[in-house]
């Protein structure tokens, strides 16, 4: 792979490799040791792109490759660029695809050379930020009644594997490309080049690309070009946050990922672990990415971000940490996934701090509460209901288990990506339209309606005619 960042004059000196440890390298500098975060580059042609992490003593630092480290040896010369990692930033970069380098990897014309920003950027300082609270609407049922987004803030997909953090990530963007007025930035860290490339392939043909960037850092490459794409891309939405004063649109598929590359290159360094492994920096870094996503008084940067949480356990450090910095915390269960309710949200475990009367209104807060009720009563019949049987409840715990069954099935949703897989047409779904059906399922209007006829529907009314066709 090629980096092509700008090697500069200005302070540049030359060293050379005093040992390759796998993606760490120290190197040895008889004048002018580089500070931290300076790129170096060595090999032929500067193909190994180096970071350093910390200065050992008055000649040498210890780097980590951003590259593979094949050819590399000791004695191997190496040039200090005198910056940062760089990436490329300006109206150019829109509908494009970059590696963390800022290289295009869409096979399309070069990028022409423009304005380049350090990956390395504070947060915005806190007399600068919005304090308006506004929902973010995404046209799926289960998210805007009960878990609404807020513009400019962070919100989590948690699951484990299988249990569908990518496919609504994808629904998402799919919902709100369309009809969001400002750009859109996905950011692929440590995820299967697969789901890029089905990704850019799907907003090619939807006709969205041109108000969309993607920076992808993916599974099989170095921890260290991993642990900075995130960076890159934040480099990227800010610019078209401060400088543009648009909102940003920013999408994150695996922000796990990032932690885990954190973890690698920390164990690489010969830092001691802490807890389960994880590195004792884990804070800090996270924080130092999490805090750049920001409301400002000329822009927003509002961010979905795809968890991934190891083993289903939700007490493990990466998800705690992260949980922390949300706004809004979307769990995905594996048990409704397997009953086949999709998108497989648990909503008596997720939560949305926009979820209060004072700014989603009395209605659709009471509306909310009333249907967590609902499913918490019948999450608690369940057991009674599997010893005993449903008879032997009480008539008015079965009008419970009525509701709740019917509301559990009008939550579901037919997705526009998944529609080749269901046969299915994709339905996008109006707040109004969401809260008017399960308003009118706890007032019992379809209680003689089968159960089935909810399931994966867009607006209430759908009930009735799939009932009248049957």
């Amino acid at each position: 792979m090629s980096v092509t960042v700008p090697i500069s004059d200005r302070g540049a000196s030359s060293g050379v490799v005093v040992s390759v440890r796998g993606s760490v390298i120290d190197v040895r500098f008889d004048h002018d040791l580089p500070p931290i975060h300076n790129m170096l580059h060595a090999g032929k042609d500067g193909q190994v792109a180096i970071e350093v992490m910390a200065q050992q003593d008055a000649r040498h630092v210890r780097g980590i490759a951003l590259t593979s480290t094949q050819g590399l040896a000791r004695g191997t010369a190496v040039h200090d660029t005198g910056n940062p990692l760089m990436v490329p930033v300006g109206k150019g970069i829109r509908s494009r695809m970059f590696d963390v380098f800022g290289n295009t990897i869409d096979r399309e014309p070069t990028l022409p050379e423009g304005e380049r920003r350090s990956v390395h950027r504070a947060p915005p300082p806190l007399a600068q930020r919005s304090t308006k609270s506004e929902v973010f609407e995404t046209g799926i049922k289960a998210i805007d009644v009960l878990v609404p987004l807020e513009r400019g803030g962070k919100a989590g997909l948690f699951g484990g594997a299988g249990v569908g953090k990518t496919v609504l990530l994808t629904e998402m963007i799919h919902n709100m490309v369309s009809h969001h007025e400002g750009v859109s930035l996905f950011c692929g860290i440590g995820e299967r080049c697969r789901e890029g490339e089905e990704l850019y392939r799907e907003m090619k043909e939807a006709g969205v690309l041109q108000n969309m960037v993607m920076v992808f850092g993916q599974m099989n490459e170095p921890p260290g070009s991993r642990f900075r794409v995130g960076h890159a891309a934040l480099t990227m939405a800010e610019y078209f946050r401060d400088d543009e004063h648009r909102d940003v649109l920013l999408l994150v598929d695996n922000i796990f990922r990032f932690i885990q590359a954190g973890m690698e290159v920390s164990g690489l360094m010969g830092q001691m672990p802490s807890r389960l492994g994880y590195q004792p920096t884990m804070g800090t870094e996270l924080s130092g990415l999490e805090e750049r996503i920001a409301n400002t008084s000329t822009g927003a940067i509002t961010s979905i971000q795809a968890v991934y949480v190891p083993a289903d356990d939700f007490t493990d450090p990466a998800a705690v940490h992260t949980f922390s910095h949300l706004s809004s915390s979307i769990v995905l269960s594996r048990k409704r996934a397997s009953e086949g309710l999709f998108p497989a949200i648990d909503p008596l475990q997720s939560s949305s701090k926009m979820a209060t009367p004072g700014i989603v209104g009395d209605r659709h807060y009471e509306l909310a509460q009333e249907i967590r009720r609902t499913l918490a009563q019948y999450a608690e019949l369940k057991d009674i209901i599997a010893m005993l049987g449903l008879e032997q409840l009480s008539p008015e715990d079965r009008n419970v288990v009525a509701r709740a069954r019917r509301l559990e099935r009008f939550l579901t949703q037919p997705f526009f990506t998944t529609e080749q897989f269901t046969g299915l047409t994709g339905k996008l779904v109006s707040l109004a339209d969401a809260l008017d059906g399960c308003e009118r399922i706890l007032d019992d209007e379809f209680k003689d309606y089968p159960e089935s006829a909810l399931y994966m529907i867009g607006a209430i009314d759908e009930a009735k005619s799939k009932v009248d066709k049957s």
